[in-house]
């Protein structure tokens, strides 16, 4: 986060001239008046006014540099890329010794996706939903899940008896909701409360 002291003729002159230094737009700075200046008589007696320009945190910037240091603490040598789109923003991991930030089912990541979304939204005026993957491991659990879902879908079915599956955060829950939604022969809802909160399928009555 950059700051800067400016001064202008005006409070409003010296503001633009603190933006231009810092090459950033008004609302991307929050401002502090130090002194409104005065005109005096003649030029005799007159006093710049002076402001300081202060740089807002952004939700990448804050996202970039958390992720980063929990990585570095853990052993993981990484880069990342991460963009914003409206009120989602999406970071991609990739580096060396990937697999200490993944975990058992990803439930590591899950929770670093978790933590980075509690860091990001902290003193943010509007909530931001943050996404988290390393390599291509969301993509490669999202065919997992779906093959779950088929797979116990199917033994609902051959049992006619409802099947629990194990835990899992709300947006791996709505993967087997959304793979199962259009088979009409199966019903799936979720109980239990978070973090232990699971998918039940089961056939349709």
């Amino acid at each position: 986060m950059r700051d800067i002291t400016a001064q202008g003729q005006t409070v409003e002159e010296a503001i633009q001239n603190g933006l231009k230094e810092l090459a950033l737009n008004r609302d991307q700075v929050e401002v502090e008046i130090m002194d409104e200046g005065k005109k005096g008589i003649f030029g005799i007696g007159s006093r710049l006014a002076m402001v300081k320009v202060i740089e807002k945190e952004n939700s990448v910037q804050i996202v970039t540099e958390y992720i980063l240091d929990v990585a570095k603490k853990m052993g993981a040598e990484i880069s990342l890329e991460a963009k914003e789109e409206g009120k989602d923003v999406y970071v991609q991991i990739s580096g060396e010794n990937l697999g200490v930030l993944i975990g058992k089912h990803g439930q590591t990541l899950n929770s670093l996706q978790y933590l980075t979304q509690l860091i990001a939204n902290k003193q943010s005026e509007q909530f931001r939903n943050i996404f988290v993957n390393v390599g291509d491991y969301r993509e490669r659990r999202y065919e997992t899940l779906s093959n779950l879902a088929e797979k116990m879908a199917g033994k609902a079915l051959k049992t006619k008896s409802a099947v629990h599956l194990e835990p899992m955060p709300s947006f791996e829950r709505k993967i087997i909701h959304a793979v199962l939604s259009e088979n009409e022969k199966i019903e799936t809802h979720s109980e239990g409360r978070d973090p232990y909160r699971y998918v039940v399928i089961k056939p349709a009555r």
